[in-house]
């Protein structure tokens, strides 16, 4: 999908996208103009009089109006934004509601749905006066548009036969704006760029896991790192792990036939100063069966979708390396799979991790926070100066926080809030959750230093507590995404299946950061 920025004079003719409001509110006097003044300068527009009195349109929030121009002969439908040489062959209004109300979320979720509607009628060319989104900054609208057209319209059809003919895809969205600048032309390149990461992030997660292992996780890497230029990696074997004791993260992959991979991508945006730096943690269980503590079958079915942080991550780091942030980022895998292989890791197992602490096996599918304990004092040792780790962590985020929102747990308030400032601009919004020394002491073991679960009672507090003990001081935040990284529907801009979360809000937070 390419976006392209024009005025208001050019664009494509098959069908204009045009927003309106129930009302809107004058700018200086604070009068209402009802829906059919907004669009000639307060002035009755004589083409939409018999339809407005008729009641079709309204500006209701989510009303959508589709006009069949093409056959009228010399058509024109001058407004204060519409210029005269455009006559699109349709006109789709789309109702934004209470004026006053409208946010960039909602303009994201209109124009996913508008993405959608435009497929169905086959249409590959689309035109958006974004002008008509008057109360939002402008380049905050054009940033929505582009994110709403582009996240809205994915729908993963990669092994249905079918899709081997030719789909009907939209190929290009002519955003058509008066007068624009750097800023806006900028803000459409960050919002292309990052929703391509994470729609890749949600191809990653939506391919089967007998295509994505370990192994194809690495290759994908490694392709993608030589095709940036400002992006290198590198790959840990599983005698460079061995070598350097990643004990825990082994023992998750002994049971399985596939290699485990270490996958590390460095960008070097602040050459002068390596202590600027963050790292971006995404766990890579390729496919989770549980190990030897089996999950049920129903519950497997969705296991494939157990990297979601690692391909959020992996995928972030290559639209970081293209738009060049003044910060030093790595991101971090270690790709395996869990399973019950015969030498797979037992039930009351003892491991020592890479920092020394011995751990409990109480589950042996309680894997990810084994395999995170590894990462986070490898970045340590690395030199890391903040850690932000990414999970499909816990059943219990689910029971705590629903589909909507990811869950936030840290040891550096400022660190959070950076990330839930974030989530609130892209849309992935996340919920601090606490850290309360009462559900720490669950995780004590009485034959090691610590066990891997602390039980049913806090389930994912208790599993953020298990990785904050091989933290130490540095700057940390874990997101929990086991409740966000898949919808069984179609919900606005969000797809059913993988949804590429967090992808686009670690982007925006090592913006934020690098300020």
């Amino acid at each position: 999908m390419e976006f392209k920025l024009l005025n208001n004079s050019q664009g494509n003719q098959e069908i204009l996208i045009i927003f309106t409001y129930s009302h809107i509110k004058k700018y200086k006097s604070g009068e209402e103009i009802p829906f059919s003044k907004q669009f000639n300068n307060g002035k009755s527009d004589p083409f939409l009089s018999n339809i407005i009195e008729s009641g079709e349109i309204s500006g209701n929030k989510g009303e959508q109006v589709l006009l069949h121009t093409m056959m009228i002969d010399d058509f024109k439908y001058k407004s204060s934004h519409i210029n005269d040489e455009l006559k699109p062959k349709r006109i789709l209004f789309y109702g934004l509601g209470d004026h006053e109300k409208v946010s960039a979320d909602d303009v994201r979720e209109a124009s996913a749905l508008i993405s959608r509607r435009v497929k169905s009628l086959k249409i590959q060319e689309v035109s958006v006066i974004v002008e008509t989104i008057t109360n939002i900054d402008i380049s905050v609208a054009v940033s929505s548009v582009v994110e709403g057209f582009a996240l809205g319209s994915y729908k993963f059809e990669e092994f249905k036969s079918s899709s081997k003919k030719k789909r009907n895809e939209i190929k290009t969205i002519d955003l058509l704006i008066d007068k624009f600048d750097d800023e806006i032309k900028k803000s459409v390149e960050i919002a292309s760029t990052t929703c391509d990461a994470s729609l890749k992030a949600r191809d990653l997660v939506n391919r089967p896991p007998n295509i994505v292992n370990p192994e194809y996780l690495k290759n994908y890497s490694v392709e993608m790192a030589n095709a940036n230029e400002n992006l290198s990696i590198e790959i840990l074997d599983k005698k460079e792990l061995e070598k350097l004791e990643m004990r825990t993260f082994l023992g998750v992959a002994q049971g399985s036939k596939a290699d485990p991979y270490g996958i590390i991508l460095n960008y070097i945006g602040d050459s002068g100063n390596p202590s600027n730096n963050i790292w971006l943690i995404g766990k890579g269980i390729t496919f989770d069966s549980g190990g030897l503590s089996l999950k049920p079958s129903m519950s497997m079915i969705d296991m494939k979708s157990d990297m979601s942080g690692g391909a959020s991550v992996i995928t972030a780091m290559d639209a970081i390396a293209k738009l060049k942030p003044k910060i030093n980022v790595t991101g971090l895998c270690l790709a395996t799979e869990n399973m019950p292989g015969g030498g797979a890791q037992r039930v009351g197992d003892i491991v020592t991790s890479m920092n020394g602490k011995t751990i409990e096996i109480e589950n042996t599918d309680a894997e990810g926070r084994l395999t995170l304990a590894d990462a986070v004092e490898f970045a340590n040792q690395r030199g890391a100066s903040k850690i932000i780790d990414v999970a499909t962590l816990t059943g219990a985020m689910v029971i705590s926080l629903g589909h909507g929102l990811i869950g936030a747990f840290g040891n550096n308030n400022d660190l959070i809030q950076t990330l839930i400032s974030a989530g609130e601009k892209t849309g992935e919004k996340i919920w601090h959750m606490p850290l309360d020394e009462t559900s720490k002491k669950q995780n004590r073991s009485k034959v090691a230093d610590i066990k891997n679960t602390g039980g049913r009672a806090a389930g994912s507090v208790t599993a953020a507590h298990f990785i904050g003990e091989f933290v130490g001081d540095t700057p940390w935040v874990h997101l929990d995404i086991a409740g966000t990284a898949m919808s069984s529907t179609n919900k606005g801009w969000i797809s059913q299946g993988a949804t590429g979360y967090p992808c686009r809000t670690l982007i925006e937070t090592v913006f934020k950061l690098s300020y």
